[in-house]
């Protein structure tokens, strides 16, 4: 089966505009490097210099936020559904 990764709008250039993958994966960490050797471009756009998520990435496991659960080493499990959202700033 795997784990379900939704796709940004902004980010579906990188994935021939499919807007969920299904990827194996036992960590947050893991689906993420799945998920540029699937569709390389991912991490640049997703981790910074060293390999931490961008300040303006957000990704949520079951619509929690990773940041409050154990970040990139959060475990997920085949079905789950990983949302990677873009943080929006404007004025």
């Amino acid at each position: 089966m795997g784990v379900i990764v939704r796709i940004p709008t902004q980010l579906r250039e990188l994935s021939a505009g499919a807007a969920e993958i299904t990827l194996p994966a036992g960590t947050v960490a893991e689906l993420l490097a799945a998920l540029d050797a699937a569709h390389p471009g991912f991490a640049e756009r997703l981790h910074d210099g060293d390999g931490q998520l961008r300040r303006f990435v957000n990704v949520f496991v079951a619509d929690e936020d990773i940041r409050f659960l154990d970040g990139l080493e959060t475990p997920v499990a085949d079905g789950q559904v990983v949302s990677i959202i873009p943080a929006v700033a404007g004025g």
